[in-house]
């Protein structure tokens, strides 16, 4: 019997994955969301899943399992049949933050997870109450070192990226606030509105109406560049704080194993679906900010990231507890 030369059995055992490449999908994709209905993630990945499934020529059936700060969800998919027909919506708290939070975690962010795609960002911003005396970020951090541990600020929890996001910028001012959490987000938006808190760092989908209503006034903003939306209002950077980047960002993920192909070609489909323009102004207008990237960029930037929470999170001895 011939026996096949080392060019002949690669292209041979290659095969199976081309054909699987080409026959991928055959049928409905589930994405698993480890978040809660109406947030923003899940409103994003409605909108891409819907593009996607059009060129596709397949549906997604997305599936909420809100739960544990997204570790339930996460397990779920971590445990799932690696073929492409079972993926993932997570946020950067699922990957970067929650697995500092806890000393036991039923799955590796870093190995159990195949980077899919970047799909959007969530712009964050340091916000004060709409007639606090507090008119720019050096004013706030100078009556902060004035009176230590003095000043408050609110959260949506212990361990809650608005808990990290101060966290970071309290270390970067060398400040010292008091930490009072709520049960969410927009509970402390509107106690920051109340004026029961004097700041919060917030995702800017979060507190917009607010800040156009003039409830609360938005000191600085966490982004590289000033915010079309926002053209006034100095970035962190131009406020004293050189450097300083906050945001939020929505992904998608599969099993680890899953095959390159087929992660290949979501990852097609996730950038050419955000830069189709009727599905860019569906994310702009809930508050994400299109951002697709190659596997390897989300997979080398989530290491990164996850890297600079775990920092902070142990150095401040920040838990979910």
């Amino acid at each position: 019997m011939k026996l096949l030369g080392p060019l002949a059995l690669t292209a041979l055992l290659a095969l199976p994955l081309t054909g699987l490449a080409q026959s991928y999908p055959n049928k409905p994709i589930r994405m698993i969301i480890p978040l809660a209905a109406g947030s923003a993630v899940d409103n994003a990945a409605r909108v891409v899943t819907q593009k996607m499934g059009e060129s596709m020529g397949q549906g997604f059936a997305i599936e909420n399992m809100a739960g544990s700060a997204g570790v339930i969800g996460a397990e779920r998919l971590a445990r799932a049949t690696p073929d492409g027909y079972t993926i993932g919506g997570f946020n950067d708290s699922i990957l970067t933050m929650v697995p500092h939070l806890t000393a036991k975690m039923p799955w590796n962010a870093l190995t159990d997870f195949a980077p899919v795609s970047l799909v959007g960002t969530i712009e964050w911003g340091l916000v004060v109450k709409g007639d606090s005396p507090y008119r720019s970020l050096a004013e706030f951090t100078a009556a902060a070192k004035a009176a230590p541990g003095k000043l408050n600020y609110g959260s949506g929890g212990n361990g809650s990226p608005q808990h990290i996001g101060m966290a970071l910028i309290m270390d970067r001012a060398q400040i010292n606030l008091m930490h009072v959490p709520y049960k969410g987000a927009t509970p402390a938006a509107v106690a920051v509105a109340a004026g029961e808190v004097e700041v919060s760092m917030q995702g800017l989908g979060t507190v917009a109406s607010l800040i156009q209503g003039g409830k609360l006034r938005l000191l600085a903003v966490s982004t590289p560049q000033r915010l079309p939306q926002f053209p006034n209002v100095p970035t962190f950077n131009e406020s004293g704080m050189p450097n300083f980047t906050f945001n939020s960002w929505f992904a998608m993920v599969a099993p680890a194993g899953t095959p390159p192909a087929i992660v290949d070609r979501l990852n097609r489909e996730v950038r050419a679906a955000v830069e189709d323009p009727a599905t860019r102004e569906k994310l702009l207008a809930i508050g994400v900010t299109p951002r697709g990237t190659s596997a390897a960029d989300f997979g080398t930037a989530t290491k990164a990231q996850y890297e600079l929470y775990r920092k902070v999170i142990q150095d401040k001895g920040i838990t979910a507890d």
